[in-house]
């Protein structure tokens, strides 16, 4: 069974893209520690970022880091923190969470309630900073 992850890929799933290429794919987190919060994940589905191979763990981490700079440039932060837990989703993936403090990557910290037009917002901002 496709995990939630690879739905969103496919387009079953709505999301907010924030950017795509043929291997890889960013998108809002729905329940966000701070705006602007966004999981990468490999198109293929892997488990455990781990297991996949080191060219694409590779690929998949300068991927990741295009899109950190776009939400550094659309959000005002200090940073983008980077995270990899994988056990909420058996899909490999990364937060980048735009950070003023290191509790800001705390994920067990509430979710902010972002409304569905600021959302939208974030996401323009940060796929036109994608570059």
């Amino acid at each position: 069974m496709a995990t939630i992850f690879s739905r969103i890929v496919s387009g079953e799933i709505p999301s907010y893209k924030v950017a795509e290429d043929d291997r890889f794919y960013a998108f809002l987190d729905i329940n966000p520690r701070k705006p602007g919060h966004t999981l990468v994940v490999p198109k293929q589905e892997t488990d455990y970022i781990f297991n996949l191979d080191p060219a694409l763990l590779g690929d998949l981490f300068r991927f990741a880091q295009r899109v950190a700079r776009a939400i550094e440039s659309a959000i005002p932060c200090k940073r983008v923190g980077i995270g990899v837990l994988g056990l909420e989703v058996p899909h490999a993936h990364i937060h980048l969470i735009p950070m003023d403090t290191e509790g800001d990557m705390n994920l067990s910290r509430p979710v902010c309630k972002i409304p569905e037009q600021e959302m939208q917002r974030i996401c323009r901002m940060i796929a036109q900073k994608f570059e």
